[in-house]
């Protein structure tokens, strides 16, 4: 039987420290909700705006997949594990926290606002060795199609994580209309829309809504205007 839950923007957690604008689509920080707690394996999706030349200064995480994505401008990272650069649009980063790892993220250029998503999913173990990914995709590759952008250890395909997760980026043109089908039997699903608007299994999406769908095999999503979509293919169980 399937079920779904929808998260409209205007109903994330929301922080505005000036240098910093973050909405919080779970849990995290001062924003606390207890019925958004996490969606399966999938702890935190934070939508940040940092100004120029600002950032996070070094901080520690442990058993955590930590997935950042930047759309618009460059991030400037650096860990304890001795990497150190700057990710930029078009590009995704994964960590494996595991151990425990410190590290520094900031605004790559003193002029221009930086925009990312930050995403953690729990692991399917705990204290692996920490380990750093990143890759550059070809945006031109998610045109009415999904781009696949994180898998599970050991595929090809992707940055790969600790979880049997599948994320994949698509932009959509207007009145495209697709099917998702599940990379594994017992995963729930929960779609984000950047920009633009959706019908996701008949419900209607705008910018930066999301909604999570369990016992389901496949969704069919058609895109009301040109559309940007993040695709979470995760396990509902931590």
């Amino acid at each position: 039987m399937s079920n779904f839950i929808i998260h409209k923007a205007e109903h994330r957690g929301h922080a505005n420290h000036g240098w910093l604008d973050t909405f919080h689509s779970f849990s995290f920080a001062n924003y606390y909700n207890p019925e958004k707690m996490h969606f399966g394996v999938l702890r935190v999706l934070n939508d940040d705006r940092i100004e120029g030349g600002m950032g996070f200064g070094m901080h520690p995480h442990d058993n955590m997949e930590i997935i950042t994505i930047p759309i618009l401008g460059g991030v400037h990272h650096k860990d304890s594990m001795g990497n150190s650069g700057v990710i930029n649009t078009g590009d995704v980063q994964v960590m494996s926290a595991g151990t425990g790892i410190y590290h520094s993220e900031e605004n790559a250029n003193a002029d221009k606002d930086l925009m990312l998503f930050q995403i953690w999913i729990f692991p399917d173990k705990k204290n692996v060795t920490p380990r750093y990914d990143q890759k550059t995709f070809n945006v031109a590759d998610r045109t009415n199609k999904f781009q696949q952008i994180v898998s599970p250890m050991g595929e090809e395909t992707g940055l790969n994580i600790h979880q049997s997760a599948w994320f994949s980026l698509a932009n959509f043109s207007k009145n495209f209309e697709t099917n998702y089908q599940i990379k594994k039997e017992g995963n729930g699903l929960y779609v984000f829309v950047i920009e633009g608007n959706a019908t996701i299994n008949d419900q209607t999406l705008s910018r930066r809504d999301a909604i999570g769908i369990t016992g389901v095999e496949s969704i069919t999503i058609k895109s009301d205007t040109d559309t940007q979509i993040l695709v979470m293919d995760i396990p509902m169980h931590i």
